[in-house]
């Protein structure tokens, strides 16, 4: 398996830094929206839709990332900063720092459809609007925000699995332990001095530092609540698209939750003046 994971992530990550430096604009959009519609497939396995509803789900998922992304483009080439869609990062944050954790505190199961289905158009369609306009923004921005939460990631599997006593969340994902997100927090820490230090000047590097380990936890949240869309699914993956990783929602679980955030603080803490 460790080899799988190996030899796919070698293959996955230079095109996906090839689609993000050198792809049009258009191009990346495209990306972005099929990346998209492969999550609606996947979040309709872990809703338990029926065929019926998964097929809505995509076609409305797919009309409605394409007019968003459309909004966005035309936005972002008259300025980068563009707050016309702000709502869309508003909402997702809004999501993500209240409804995610009152859920995951009492664990209850949504069976409604229709209240799922939104729920798959928040994790998704912000997340989609904020690749595509980080990367308007500045692509090794982008990258930097992305790595955050790789390097997240990383030091929590390693410092939890040398040191992890103390669970996090027991019931949900019995792996994760409190010295795991101890040591997400540090390797990040130590992650945005070094940006901020070398690479970041200006109101940015007072913003970064904080950005940043905000970012971590909301990865962490958002790890948290897919572990939990899985185990009531009753499926160990969201999908199977990436041999070693699983699917797509597998892999972005943490960016989902976070690049929101990391976007709307920008634009409202950092973006300039018109």
């Amino acid at each position: 398996m460790l080899k799988t994971r190996i030899l796919t992530a070698a293959v996955i990550l230079p095109l996906f830094l090839s689609a993000l430096f050198l792809l049009q604009d258009t191009f990346w959009a495209i990306v972005l929206l099929a990346l998209s519609i492969i999550g609606s497939r996947e979040w309709s396995r872990l809703a338990g839709f029926s065929v019926k509803n998964t097929i809505i789900f995509m076609l409305l998922t797919t009309l409605a990332g394409g007019e968003l992304l459309f909004q966005m483009s035309e936005s972002v080439k008259a300025n980068v900063y563009s707050v016309d869609l702000i709502w869309v990062y508003v909402l997702s944050v809004a999501f993500w720092t209240i409804g995610v954790p009152l859920y995951l505190k009492q664990m209850y199961t949504i069976k409604n459809p229709l209240i799922l289905m939104l729920i798959g158009w928040i994790l998704l369609l912000p997340t989609c609007l904020a690749l595509y306009q980080l990367r308007a923004i500045s692509p090794l921005l982008l990258l930097g925000l992305m790595a955050t939460i790789w390097i997240s990631d990383t030091a929590a599997y390693f410092t939890g699995k040398s040191f992890g006593k103390h669970k996090l969340a027991d019931q949900i994902s019995p792996n994760k332990t409190w010295e795991g997100v101890a040591g997400a927090l540090i390797a990040v820490l130590i992650y945005a001095l070094i940006w901020d230090f070398w690479f970041i000047e200006g109101s940015l590097a007072i913003l970064l530092i904080p950005l940043l380990l905000l970012m971590t936890i909301l990865g962490i949240i958002g790890d948290l609540y897919e572990s939990l869309m899985k185990r009531h699914a009753g499926v160990k993956d969201s999908g199977s698209i990436l041999p070693g990783h699983g699917g797509i929602l597998d892999r972005i679980d943490a960016l989902i939750s976070s690049l929101p955030f990391a976007i709307l603080a920008l634009l409202i803490f950092y973006a300039p003046a018109p």
